[in-house]
């Protein structure tokens, strides 16, 4: 009985031991196999990350911030040094959960949110609600989301850089301030809904200026007087009078023109003096933020949002056939022209490869960041020179393909040496009163141009030859072309030009150009028409009303100081809290005093020609955050609303009614009659009330892309559209319109069947 009851002990010890060593090994093995955790901003990223950084990783998106202050409330203690309340976002309960759970069973975690301050606000967020210690090595910053990028920094990673966070948090707190104690005082004194921003309000400033300095213009008639002279036989050539009695060409009539022109003919035209050079002209420096949404408005036709958008695609990760996703340019937020070593040399051997040596610089070329560029990231450049654009057509949709060739060549470009132009000068005396100049000019290099042609469209020069003069020599004067004009006041602020004058002022940073833009239309104070903004009559009221009491708000100089004093908080010069003592104490006093002050203010209301048809009244123009509209004044009662049709003045050719201008649901304009449904004639093209000189049928006006538009005769059958450029340009417009309508009819056909299988 003992020995079998031992028996029986000793084997309950081996099975005690046995399971004892399997707990181990099972830790043990559990302990090999977790993973570090990777969290990024996006899934895009998470995705193309992943596959670079293997197995031994799990990569996540935070889908950008999971904590803010909250909306329903101020969020900041004034009393206790301004300490922020935050909490998490609503709806991201899930997702922080989620991250818990990963971030638990991971052996590392790596914070790889965005290279700039906003990423670094996150990477301390979620620092936060995972319990990481921010002082530690968590954080992990890259320029490129490439497999030697990526690499390179999971090996080198560093503490979170809480001045950076602490510049954010400023930011965020000063537009807390002005955006939660101003805008109850909009909504008092002017209109409930409206809000107003630290740097939205400046902006809007800066479009009411110039439409005040439009209105104030005054336009002065001017002439100038061009003529074609020729040598003997040779071709005819362009010059222009400059000069007479000494001093510089000043016509200000017909009448003067003619008595000087008639003077001009009696005139011997002699060849005083021909000046030949040689000139060069060197590439721009690759993107920065500012840059490239200039260059895509103006070359592309983009607004800056969608610039943006398409930016981060490509910096994120596009799916590449069988090779996988790739990140195709560098972080699209940054005021650096500086470019890696590295890059540099893969675009110089590239140059000498595809080019030449004549196309390459003897030494890498090299350009100047502004005066108050932080320099923190390389400028935006393809991550590999050797995907050239027609490499990527394939996997690339149209936009995103235009985008990367732009930055590509631009940066291709920039590597590459000057182009080369022969110039010559030619001076010609008329008489003796008169000086008349020409000037011609001729690619000799192509150099940086055979990639690309420079940052305005307007730079690209054509050659303009003259005929081999010297001095002594007589010209015959063939025909005098006097032409009359006036002077024109500035012009609306474009995309380009905005972004331009923003950076210019130093006016919040590259990387909310795009918002702001965006938050200013929404808000209505700004509307883009023919893709120029102009202030609506609620922008004027509210920037006039902060000029006159919160003058600091919308004052250039002092939004630029705040900028600037952001910018040394991130480089731990200057304490956060200090900077929001004195921006708010002041901000407080004029609060008040304002609000007892300002009275309120009546937006006058312009009432159409339609009748309410549910209660009879002449319903009113509103403006919505998608424009204007026509609403009942009657509302609340009658809540009734219709969209806003502006008639163009021009008639139906179908039917003879007005044709109108319309929106779609994605608010692009276009234009149909007003009979709609009983007449479908439609549009894209603005319809103008001048008249064809061939057919008297009405022109249409096409706008381009990239801003520039073409007037044509709308009728078909006119003379004048013979082999008119408008012809293939509605040609791919009607082809891309059924490329469409079959691809949704296939997408259709499938939905369809899928659901019969079902």
């Amino acid at each position: 009985m003992s020995c079998t009851l031992t028996g029986v002990l000793r084997g309950s010890e081996g099975l005690a031991a046995t399971a004892t060593k399997t707990k181990t090994k099972t830790k043990a093995k559990k302990a090999r196999s977790k993973k570090t955790l990777v969290i990024v901003e996006s899934p895009a990223k998470a995705k193309t990350i992943e596959k670079y950084l293997g197995r031994k990783y799990m990569v996540r998106a935070s889908m950008g911030h999971l904590r803010d202050l909250p909306k329903s409330q101020f969020g900041i203690d004034v009393d206790h040094d301004f300490a922020p309340k935050y909490i998490n976002i609503r709806g991201k309960g899930a997702l922080i959960k989620a991250l818990k759970k990963d971030a638990k069973n991971a052996d590392k975690i790596y914070l790889a949110s965005d290279p700039d301050r906003e990423g670094e606000a996150i990477a301390w967020h979620l620092a936060f609600i995972l319990g990481l210690d921010p002082a530690e090595d968590c954080r992990i910053v890259f320029n490129e989301i490439t497999k030697p990028a990526i690499q390179e920094a999971v090996k080198h990673p560093r503490s979170i850089n809480l001045d950076q966070v602490d510049a954010q948090q400023a930011r965020r707190m000063l537009d807390r301030i002005v955006g939660y104690k101003l805008s109850p005082l909009l909504w008092r004194k002017v209109r409930k809904g409206l809000s107003a921003g630290r740097v939205q309000s400046v902006t809007v400033k800066l479009i009411c200026d110039r439409e005040k300095e439009i209105q104030a213009f005054e336009s002065v008639e001017y002439w100038t007087v061009g003529l074609k002279l020729r040598k003997a036989k040779s071709a005819m050539f362009d010059a222009e009078l400059t000069q007479a009695d000494g001093k510089k060409l000043d016509l200000h009539n017909e009448q003067e023109t003619a008595a000087l022109t008639q003077d001009l003919k009696q005139q011997e035209m002699v060849v005083r003096g021909v000046k030949k050079s040689e000139r060069k002209r060197r590439p721009s420096a690759p993107f920065t933020t500012s840059s490239l949404q200039q260059d895509a408005a103006r070359k592309l036709g983009f607004t800056s949002r969608k610039t943006m958008m398409l930016a981060q695609q490509l910096y994120e990760g596009i799916e590449l056939g069988h090779h996988g996703a790739a990140g195709l340019i560098t972080y699209m937020r940054t005021d650096s022209t500086r470019i890696s070593d590295l890059a540099q040399d893969d675009a110089r051997a590239f140059i000498r490869d595809q080019f030449g040596e004549p196309y390459l610089p003897a030494k890498p070329n090299v350009y100047a960041a502004g005066k108050k560029a932080q320099d923190a990231h390389e400028a935006i450049r393809p991550t590999n020179i050797g995907l050239t654009p027609e490499q990527l057509a394939k996997y690339l949709n149209k936009d995103q393909l235009k985008l990367y060739t732009l930055i590509w060549q631009r940066f291709a470009a920039s590597q590459m040496t000057p182009a080369v132009y022969d110039t010559m000068s030619i001076a010609i005396q008329a008489g003796e009163r008169y000086l008349v100049r020409a000037a011609g000019s001729k690619l000799k290099f192509a150099g940086f141009t055979a990639v690309y042609a420079g940052a305005d469209t307007s730079k690209k020069e054509k050659d303009v030859l003259l005929p081999d003069l010297a001095e002594g020599d007589v010209l015959t004067l063939a025909r005098i072309l006097p032409q009359q004009h006036f002077t024109e006041p500035p012009p609306r602020y474009n995309d380009a030009s905005l972004v331009k004058t923003l950076e210019e002022k130093e006016i919040g940073r590259p990387s909310t150009y795009a918002p702001i833009i965006e938050t200013i239309q929404a808000r209505g104070y700004v509307q883009r028409i023919d893709k120029h903004f102009q202030p609506t009559e609620l922008g004027f009221v509210v920037v006039d009303m902060l000029e006159e009491y919160f003058k600091n708000i919308v004052d250039v100089t002092f939004t630029a100081n705040l900028e600037n004093e952001l910018d040394e908080i991130a480089e731990g010069k200057v304490e956060k809290n200090e900077l929001l003592r004195e921006f708010y104490g002041p901000f407080e006093d004029t609060l008040e005093k304002a609000d007892e002050a300002i009275g309120h203010v009546e937006l006058s209301v312009e009432v159409s020609d339609v009748k309410c048809e549910l209660c009879g009244r002449m319903m009113v123009v509103k403006q919505g955050r998608f424009g204007k509209f026509l609403a009942c004044p009657g509302f609340p009662e009658c809540r009734n609303t219709k969209p806003l049709l502006i008639d163009t003045g021009v008639k139906c050719p179908k039917c003879g009614g007005a044709i109108v201008e319309r929106k779609t649901r994605r608010g692009r304009s276009f234009y149909g009659c007003r009979n709609y449904p009983d007449c479908d004639y439609t549009t894209w093209d603005q319809p103008q009330k001048e008249t064809c000189p061939k057919c008297g049928a009405f022109l249409l006006k096409h706008h381009y892309k990239n801003g520039r538009a073409m007037l044509y005769c709308s009728n078909d059958a006119c003379e004048t559209r013979v082999d008119h450029p408008i012809n293939k340009e509605l040609e791919k417009i009607r082809q891309r319109a059924e490329a469409k309508k079959a691809k949704e009819a296939a997408r259709a056909a499938e939905e369809h069947e899928d659901k019969g299988e079902a």
